[in-house]
């Protein structure tokens, strides 16, 4: 995954994420000192990781930001505590998901566009393609008809010459499902392995 990870076989790395909440220390009312760090939970760029890192002394990312977590780079991330899982999010983080999953999604969308262009059939009855919000068999065969023709080259191309509006934010949404694991399937997102990674959430490694 990234730095507390780094070296592993058979895993995703990520080396940027994206900050949606700054989680400040727990308050108890029968003590007035906060408990705890102040930590961030984001999501990584390339595999949609969620994870919980931890501020450098004296900088406050904020919500929406791009923040390095490669080991040895200077950052506004001191290390990366743990992958969390989407029902650890707090309600702040909720809200800024689909945001900041659009937003990556619209920077790497040759990448997005290209599933639209590439993605193969699973089994003789289903194709990949209809693992997407509202795509059913009619429109998945338009899709592959439209591509046999021309490659499709934007989210605006696919728009024009196919029924599927707003293929972003069908992508989106897409990527949400697979956060929350309702599905069986992985396309987008780094496949969750709970029992591995609880193993690993008391070791956090600093840069």
């Amino acid at each position: 995954m990234c730095k507390r990870m780094e070296g592993q076989q058979n895993r995703q790395f990520e080396t940027h994420a994206y900050v949606l909440s700054v989680v400040p220390p727990k308050e108890f009312l029968r003590d007035s000192r906060p408990r705890g760090d102040t930590v961030i939970q984001g999501i990584g760029e390339s595999h949609f990781t969620l994870l919980e890192m931890v501020p450098d002394r004296g900088v406050k990312p904020y919500p929406q930001e791009r923040v390095s977590i490669e080991r040895n780079v200077r950052s506004k991330i001191d290390h990366v505590r743990r992958r969390i899982f989407y029902e650890d999010l707090v309600p702040e983080s909720v809200t800024e998901l689909p945001l900041v999953i659009e937003m990556i999604v619209t920077k790497h969308e040759h990448k997005y566009v290209q599933f639209f262009n590439e993605a193969a059939p699973i089994t003789t009855r289903m194709h990949s393609l209809q693992l997407l919000p509202g795509i059913g068999q009619t429109l998945m065969w338009a899709i592959l008809e439209e591509r046999k023709r021309e490659p499709f080259k934007s989210f605006e191309d696919i728009a024009a010459r196919t029924k599927l509006q707003n293929p972003k934010k069908i992508m989106t949404a897409r990527i949400i499902d697979e956060l929350r694991e309702d599905v069986k399937r992985w396309l987008f997102v780094r496949p969750p392995k709970r029992d591995e990674d609880e193993q690993d959430r008391s070791r956090p490694l600093r840069r």
